[in-house]
């Protein structure tokens, strides 16, 4: 795992877990601080023995450069969190963000709808691997509206999910006018309108809540103030990208007003299966994965 900051990160504990369950004795999985200027020596410099590495913040565009070849996914989000060894030499940006995202909401019963999927989007790494972290389904129906907040790298991510859920109507808040206006180029590239919307305040919380799905992508606090003003409809799904801490004021005013929540934890796991399995070639005990993130989560 490569970013910076990284001491907080739970992706070696995940993709640990998954090695010994998986009998890959020999491999090991280990976080390394690195900024966006020394992402292009580091890569350079990793031997033969590396089979992949995870990106985290401020990595996921810079990434793209440094890649030898990259992704369709992570070409059309212009972000990858991960970068897998090529057979013939070299590294390839993936991005395992958006399918990661779409699984864990649909597992909450986020709208959801069949048809031509962005390349890359609808599975995890491996077919055994995209049917165990899919297993629950979608129950919701189709043509669903979805608020994203904030404009990022993981709000790209969440454009991408929104279009592979079929959204008919999504809806990004940025406290930046210009970073609102990229996400609508890349809705549009998808195939999906993407409308750019204030940032929502206490005194007018713009509706967000009545969204079938609410997708809050931005730092830990941004979203606070809004937490107590947010009105929640019937049926809606919260995904919050943070973990730590957990539960942020927005998750557990959400959840007191009966709203089902996804976690910034159920994001971190479904997207290390995709890479484990991008690394590894193997079904990913997702089980074995989800239960050892949970466990050292608890502790914190």
């Amino acid at each position: 795992m490569l970013g910076k900051p990284i001491a907080h990160s739970l992706s070696p504990v995940i993709h640990n877990a998954g090695y010994a369950a998986a009998g890959l004795t020999g491999w090991h999985y280990a976080a390394h601080e690195v900024a966006e200027d020394e992402l292009a020596a580091f890569v350079a410099a990793a031997g033969p023995e590396w089979a992949g590495m995870s990106l985290t913040m401020p990595l996921k565009e810079v990434a793209l450069a440094v890649a030898d070849e990259v992704g369709p996914l992570a070409a059309a989000i212009g972000a990858a969190n991960t970068l897998v060894r090529r057979t013939a030499g070299g590294w390839r940006a993936e991005n395992t963000d958006a399918p990661g995202m779409v699984a864990a909401l649909r597992a909450a019963g986020a709208p959801t709808a069949d048809h031509d999927a962005i390349p890359g989007a609808g599975g995890t790494g491996t077919a055994a691997g995209r049917e165990a972290i899919l297993s629950a389904g979608g129950t919701g129906t189709a043509g669903g509206r979805v608020a994203i907040l904030g404009a990022g790298g993981t709000a790209r991510a969440a454009v991408a999910a929104a279009r592979e859920l079929g959204a008919a109507e999504v809806t990004a808040h940025a406290r930046r006018p210009e970073a609102v206006a990229d996400l609508e180029a890349l809705g549009k590239e998808l195939g999906v309108a993407v409308v750019g919307a204030p940032w929502p305040t206490a005194e007018d919380t713009l509706g967000v809540g009545e969204a079938d799905a609410v997708i809050s992508t931005v730092p830990k606090g941004v979203a606070d103030p809004l937490a107590p003003a947010i009105r929640w409809g019937a049926g809606t799904v919260l995904f919050d990208a943070i973990y730590d801490p957990w539960p942020t004021p927005l998750a557990a005013a959400a959840q007191a007003a009966g709203v089902r929540i996804v976690s910034g934890l159920d994001l971190l796991l479904a997207q290390a299966v995709g890479q484990f399995e991008l690394f590894t070639g193997v079904t990913a005990p997702v089980a074995a994965m989800g239960e050892a993130l949970f466990a050292a989560a608890a502790r914190r």
